[in-house]
């Protein structure tokens, strides 16, 4: 296989990262692409740092079987406390959290920008600090979410479901009363939640989807390096298999799951 029409590699620690497989197949249509989602060990956020480079680290090698071209973390957490494992990787590498950032800059037009994670991802500061690298006069409100990852995983997605909208509004009071004018969804399992929020913050707050950003800064890697495929495949592999599985990924995906997927032991996966 040339180097183009290898596929890329795309991993999380569970279902969510499917929205970043969502935008790669809008903006790369042709592109191969391995998912890996680390479902036997969700959630990575609320884990010590040290657990989640482990994990990242087992996760990145897992995919490097598959001759990958290209890594992307769809992992907010990862993205913030592992990314310097991309260091260690014979192949590019793409974290979700300085597109995201970046593109939050340019949209705020008060400078508030606020930040929706996991508990690791907001301890690390790594969204607040790549904001204020790109503009120091920036006020950033973070806000960790962790009770989003487990109303996804279960499904508990729907616009007008009590529990999670209930549970939004509590998680967003703090930014909209400090008057942020854009919030990033710093993990890439809350755009499945993306119309309760919108709904909550109203018109007149920008938010920012870590998932699209990856997928779009892995496009302009690819046209500048050369490496566009053609293929349009997809092959799934999960450390578990969840009841809600098929539900779950056909909300994130906005599809019917659209090729094998395979449930591999976490020996595997360690090796």
């Amino acid at each position: 296989m040339g180097a183009a029409n290898r596929p890329i590699g795309v991993f999380d620690s569970g279902l969510g990262g499917l929205s970043v497989v969502k935008e790669l197949k809008r903006v790369l249509p042709y592109e191969n692409i391995v998912y890996f989602g680390d479902t036997g060990r969700i959630p990575y956020g609320t884990k010590s740092p040290e657990t989640v480079i482990k994990y990242a680290r087992q996760d990145e090698q897992f995919l490097l079987q598959f001759n990958v071209k290209l890594i992307i973390a769809a992992c907010g957490t990862v993205s913030s406390v592992a990314a310097f494992t991309a260091d260690e990787l014979p192949v590019p590498f793409i974290e979700v959290v300085t597109p995201t950032a970046r593109a939050a800059v340019k949209a705020s037009k008060n400078g508030k920008i606020g930040v929706l994670g996991t508990n690791t991802t907001v301890n690390s500061c790594s969204y607040k600090n790549a904001i204020l690298s790109l503009n120091k006069e920036a006020e950033v409100v973070q806000m960790a979410c962790p009770m989003f990852v487990e109303l996804v995983e279960s499904g508990w997605i729907e616009r007008d479901d009590e529990v999670t909208t209930a549970t939004a509004k509590r998680y967003l009071k703090p930014l909209l009363l400090a008057g942020v004018d854009t919030i990033i969804l710093g993990c890439t399992h809350f755009p499945a939640i993306k119309d309760i929020i919108a709904d909550i913050c109203g018109e007149g707050v920008t938010l920012i989807n870590s998932g699209e950003q990856a997928a779009l800064e892995a496009a302009k890697y690819l046209k500048e390096n050369g490496l566009n495929g053609n293929g349009g495949k997809a092959s799934y592999y999960v450390s578990d298999r969840p009841q809600s599985f098929a539900k779950t990924a056909e909300i994130l995906l906005g599809s019917p799951i659209d090729g094998e997927v395979k449930t591999v032991s976490l020996d595997e996966v360690k090796k």
